[in-house]
């Protein structure tokens, strides 16, 4: 007999050595960094923790999201915080909000020091008020104390972090380049403590994304699906976040790339013979998983959804099957491109020869964003564009959110699609140099298609990869599950 409950996971602990290890992986890299550049081994690594907001003017309180560095560093659930970890002794500093005694009125216990040095396994905990006293007594270089701050790009959204301020900052010499290229750094390669997180998020997705598959039928709504996803997260996987707003397109709105935002809220009515594009990936104690699954509302595959599905399915598969250390990421979007192109001439939606399609382009106009991005804390995780990784100008390959050579404790999404997007499918038809690779009279049939996007987490390791998604993806499978067939299709029911 099956189990009654729809989930077999069960959230796991959260050991704060992960933080910990996190921690002295940066302070190894960061002692490295100062010898070679002939600097002494002082100063203090200062990170200052995210604030709680209010809606606007209101004193609602958004639900609060730790900054996600000091997440790394720190493991620190509670707003307020700041954060420094001594360079000389390795020591690492919370300082905690004090909180006023109404607190404990309307908001619960407010918790003494020792509790937060416990908790987080830290050297020392004091509060807010004295960071600029408690720096200064525990600096033991001559000359005014050093203050290594976080300020850098983020390559994704081209905003800066905010650099740590506090009262008696002025005492302080403050570095403002060195820490944040080597913090990213770390953020890039995942321990095992990590990929456990991710692993589990990951888990409990896909167990999410098997239930709405199996209950999904035309005459829903969008957000039903999408409600689905977060109850069976929150539910069975304690998971409070989402990694991000999700996306759950169906029919014309799947090549909306990321439609689910306020002004598309997911509202649309499901129609049968529509493909559905579900993005959807929970949140785990800060870590993430990103998952795109595709599937028809009906549960049966037409021949037309089955040729782009599959092309978008062949990409995917190869590129896994590529990816090991030393591989280039913009070579992996351009083999997904071309096995989406080569699928499409088999089908006869394009024309001519591939490789003068590639040249040409052509593999933008049906995927316009890049083949993935890094994963871990944030859904895309900094470090795409360290210094000396340029990004590439070409149309598609100027979305890749990363071009770096993979290696070894990478996690990386790998989300090849195939889009019918009217902006740029009648360009490219007008165009001279393109227009002869289209079958306008295809194309015109697929023109309200919509799109597929097939998207797994995979890890880079020693010699290959590792998939850490665990969805039904051949066509057969989607329909064996969706007719109520268990999953894994192995599973006795």
């Amino acid at each position: 007999m099956a189990s009654t409950s729809p989930s077999s996971l069960t959230p796991p602990p959260v050991p704060m050595e992960l933080h910990a290890s996190n921690r002295q992986k940066l302070l190894n890299s960061f002692r490295q960094h100062l010898s070679d550049s002939s600097r002494p081994h002082h100063g203090f690594v200062l990170l200052q923790g995210g604030e709680e907001q209010t809606r606007y003017c209101t004193d609602h309180l958004e639900l609060f999201r730790q900054e996600s560095y000091f997440a790394y560093l720190f493991g620190v659930r509670e707003p307020g915080f700041y954060g420094a970890i001594d360079v000389a002794t390795g020591k690492s500093i919370l300082f905690a909000p004090r909180l006023p005694a109404d607190y404990a009125v309307w908001m619960g216990e407010i918790k003494p020091v020792t509790y937060f040095q416990e908790r987080y396994m830290v050297s020392m905990v004091n509060y807010t008020d004295e960071i600029a006293q408690v720096l200064v007594d525990q600096y033991k270089g001559s000359g005014k104390p050093l203050l290594f701050l976080l300020h850098g790009l983020n390559t994704d959204s081209n905003n800066f972090s905010k650099p740590a301020e506090f009262e008696g900052i002025e005492k302080f010499e403050t570095d403002l380049t060195t820490l944040h290229p080597i913090l990213t750094e770390c953020r890039v390669f995942k321990s095992d403590l990590e990929l456990a997180l991710i692993q589990f998020a990951n888990d409990i997705s896909s167990e999410a994304h098997v239930e709405v598959m199996r209950k999904t039928k035309a005459g829903m709504k969008d957000y039903q699906l999408e409600s689905m996803f977060l109850h069976h997260t929150y539910m069975y996987g304690g998971c409070r976040h989402c990694s991000y707003t999700c996306i759950c397109a169906t029919g014309e709105n799947s090549s909306v790339l990321h439609y689910g935002h306020a002004a598309a809220p997911n509202d649309r009515i499901l129609e049968d013979g529509d493909m559905a594009l579900l993005d959807m990936g929970a949140e785990y104690s800060f870590y993430g998983s990103d998952i795109t699954c595709s599937f028809p509302v009906n549960g049966k595959f037409t021949s037309d959804q089955s040729l782009v599905y599959n092309a978008v399915l062949n990409a995917h598969n190869a590129v896994i099957t590529a990816m090991k250390p030393g591989i280039n990421w913009v070579d992996m979007h351009k083999l997904a491109e071309k096995v989406v192109l080569e699928s499409l001439k088999k089908g006869n939606i394009l024309l001519g020869n591939i490789d003068d399609m590639m040249v040409e382009r052509v593999g933008a106009v049906f995927m316009p964003h890049g083949l993935g991005h890094l994963l871990g804390i944030d859904t895309h995780d900094p470090g795409g564009y360290p210094k000396g990784v340029e990004r590439p100008k070409e149309p598609g390959l100027k979305s890749l959110r990363t071009a770096r050579q993979l290696r070894e404790g990478m996690v990386i999404t790998v989300e090849p699609g195939c889009y019918f997007v009217d902006a740029l499918l009648a360009p490219a038809m007008e165009n001279a140099s393109t227009s002869k690779f289209f079958n306008r009279e295809m194309v015109d049939r697929l023109k309200n298609f919509g799109g597929v996007r097939i998207e797994s987490d995979v890890l880079v390791t020693a010699n290959g990869s590792k998939n850490m998604t665990k969805v039904p993806r051949e066509t057969w499978e989607i329909e064996a599950v969706m007719a109520g067939g268990p999953w894994p299709l192995n599973k006795a029911c």
